[in-house]
């Protein structure tokens, strides 16, 4: 299993927070975003991962250079970070989808135990990872599925909304092929450049099975407001402890 992280923006609502590099070297208690992503795929054994760069791909180059240990790591840069959304960053990393793969939004953090049980799932084909709440925001990126099929993803879905993409994608089989013909084709229509890889995922779905793996109960967190920041630290700081208090058990 390979990880593709798509952190190639900015992370412009995070305001002064984001001035001196991208929300992917954001630090949280002692590491940033992205060594915390990449420290918990190694916990789970995927010992290779794909960074895209974009924003400041100086400072994320000098950031992994410093790491020691973990996931071998190669970095793809996104040259139209400016201009195009996260659909142009696969677009430039397609020829990393291929075989059993991941797709990380930079920008989410998640437990070492839900990466476990999402790697645990040998559901092949596109596997889009959900979590579920009692009400969905504007900015949720907003799931209807019926008995484990996705029928419709986005942010603008009015009704029949029953779960939450969480920003993970898992693709076994022929499923990373699959999408990355799709991106092929989406990229060459007129708004390729300004839509989200989950639309594509969202089309995809209106003509053959995309799955869904429900992980209630565990816990992640999404980094987009400057209040996120906080809640993702105090969040990073019980796991900090918990492993430090197992560790001394």
């Amino acid at each position: 299993m390979k990880a593709i992280i798509l952190s190639a923006g900015q992370g412009s609502r995070l305001g002064h927070l984001v001035d001196a590099g991208p929300k992917c070297l954001i630090d949280f208690n002692g590491r940033t975003l992205l060594d915390r992503q990449l420290d918990t795929l190694a916990a789970n054994g995927v010992d290779e991962a794909v960074v895209v760069t974009g924003f400041r791909d100086d400072a994320v180059e000098a950031a992994l250079a410093a790491r020691s240990g973990g996931p071998t790591v190669r970095t793809v840069y996104n040259p139209f970070y400016k201009v195009a959304d996260n659909l142009g960053s696969l677009f430039v990393a397609k020829h990393e989808l291929e075989g059993d793969c991941l797709v990380w939004n930079g920008d989410t953090l998640v437990s070492e135990a839900l990466m476990a049980r999402v790697l645990g799932n040998d559901r092949q084909g596109i596997c889009v990872t959900i979590d579920r709440k009692p009400g969905y925001d504007a900015d949720d990126m907003k799931v209807v599925e019926e008995g484990g099929r996705l029928k419709e993803i986005g942010k603008r879905i009015k009704s029949r909304v029953n779960a939450e993409s969480i920003g993970l994608l898992a693709f076994r089989g022929g499923g990373a092929a699959q999408f990355r013909e799709a991106i092929e084709k989406a990229i060459r229509t007129a708004e390729g450049t300004t839509i989200w890889y989950l639309r594509v995922i969202h089309h995809i779905a209106q003509e053959a099975d995309v799955w869904t793996f429900d992980i209630q109960g565990e816990e992640w967190g999404e980094v987009d407001f400057p209040e996120d920041v906080e809640t993702a630290r105090a969040l990073t700081k019980r796991w900090d402890e918990a492993t430090k208090a197992a560790a001394a058990a």
